[in-house]
């Protein structure tokens, strides 16, 4: 196991890593991405094929962000320089770590502006605003908040500090907070929207639309799809399960916590299928993903059921938790880094926070003031998204994958992950040939250079 301390603290227990691991994995994308392409995509056929791409490319490349996390203690680009000269590896692997630092903070800018979103309808939940409402009244109520740059950075703002605040505070006083009172209270609002969907919408159609499984649907594509979802949605390539790693006690299983990480973020992403389909299914509605389904479907479902507006808030509630337990997991990379370098944690986390709003305020203009700023036909928001998601994240995991199967020895990975001989065999495999060529498929997708060739 690991013999260096981290100057940050630690984890008090494998319960804590696994509420902030799972928080840092689960975010908007599990409540309005994973549902609808699982469901547009074959049901119940997708999910088998999504979770044997979790096996084979998001969990080996979890396993191995945890495991050098915890062998190197410091923030990601400093674990991988002590890595990298323990190993006697070109220092020039600590690239990795500052491409999942920008990475994150580019993330975090429009994340927070979406987040913002709902805090936004949460207040106008509780106002009972979209009660009643016509599908054009609740479209303009979205198009209401985007067109309104100040309106847009009061909640944007809100959101980043509280989330700051959070990551001022340190890791168990802050990080470590958060995270056992919000994943509790997410999970607790989840089950109650479920159970409330089922009760008052169409749980039939709901559950046909995503567990029958239709193998007819399945093609070269959807494989890409689930690959890059099986990726994305466990929060890799920007450091912030390695960083988490390194406050990681020397006693806790890697794989097995790993293991229950990516279990509970599969888990509440089917929840939320359950808390969403049967609503958008009673009212005769077309599922959908991203933000026209969050922001303009479901908030014509819910005000046109009973205690719609209540439970609507409970909703954005959800979301908003979601978000700010993935927040602060974006932040924190960047913000060990600067402490690393003498910069106090309160310090480091302004500074941080400033350029990440300076930022959002960019999303925020892409929408209203600065609209009509593109480039090669994508706004401001969506070059942001493309270049930091679709280009840095599936770099970043790949050259992570390179790096622990190839450059790191066997018997430095065994003394940390204190596996059989076996097990670390067949996860250094499927590490080393499986990970990255599918990593590199899902890049070469999001590039648009295979699209249609499978």
């Amino acid at each position: 196991m690991s013999e260096r301390k981290s100057i940050h603290g630690e984890w008090s227990s494998r319960l804590a890593f696994f509420f902030a691991a799972t928080g840092s994995a689960v975010g908007l994308g599990n409540i309005w991405k994973f549902p609808y392409i699982a469901g547009d995509n074959g049901g119940g056929a997708f999910i088998i094929v999504y979770l044997a791409c979790v096996v084979l490319i998001g969990l080996p490349i979890l396993i191995a962000e945890v495991t050098l996390g915890r062998r190197g203690r410091e923030s990601p680009v400093n674990t991988l320089r002590s890595l990298a000269l323990d190993e006697g590896r070109s220092r020039a692997w600590v690239g990795v770590g500052f491409i999942g630092m920008v990475s994150g903070i580019i993330i975090l800018s429009f994340y927070s502006v979406v987040a913002g979103w709902s805090l936004d309808y949460l207040l106008l939940s509780l106002r009972g605003a979209y009660a009643g409402a016509s599908a054009d009244r609740v479209s303009r109520l979205f198009a209401g908040l985007t067109g309104n740059p100040w309106r847009q950075m009061l909640w944007f703002t809100l959101f980043l500090a509280v989330s700051l605040w959070f990551s001022a505070r340190g890791v168990r006083a802050g990080l470590e907070r958060a995270a056992r009172i919000m994943m509790p209270a997410l999970f607790v609002l989840l089950l109650l929207l479920v159970a409330y969907a089922l009760i008052v919408g169409n749980a039939a159609d709901a559950f046909a639309y995503l567990f029958k499984p239709d193998f007819s649907r399945l093609n070269g594509q959807v494989l890409l799809v689930a690959m890059g979802h099986s990726f994305f949605t466990l929060s890799l390539g920007i450091g912030a399960m390695m960083v988490y790693g390194a406050y990681m006690p020397n006693g806790v299983s890697i794989f097995r916590v790993s293991v229950w990480v990516a279990a509970a973020d599969t888990g509440i992403a089917l929840l939320a299928g359950l808390a969403i389909f049967p609503l958008v299914f009673a009212k005769g509605l077309a599922p959908a993903q991203g933000p026209g389904l969050i922001f303009t479907t479901l908030p014509l479902a819910f005000g046109a059921m009973p205690l719609g507006s209540l439970f609507g808030a409970a909703f954005f509630a959800l979301l908003v938790l979601a978000a700010w337990t993935s927040a602060v997991s974006m932040i924190e990379p960047t913000v060990a880094w600067l402490e690393e370098r003498g910069v106090g944690r309160v310090r480091s986390t302004l500074a941080v926070g400033a350029v990440v709003w300076l930022l959002g305020m960019v999303m925020d203009f892409s929408f209203n003031i600065w609209s009509g700023v593109a480039w090669q036909g994508r706004s401001l928001f969506e070059l942001f998204n493309f270049v930091s998601s679709d280009i840095m994240l599936p770099l970043g995991g790949f050259l992570i994958a390179l790096f622990t199967g190839w450059m790191v020895s066997e018997r430095s990975l065994r003394r940390e992950l204190g596996v059989s001989r076996p097990l670390l065999r067949l996860w250094l495999l499927v590490l080393r040939y499986v990970t990255p060529v599918g990593v590199l498929l899902i890049f070469l997708n999001a590039l648009g250079l295979i699209r249609g060739a499978l």
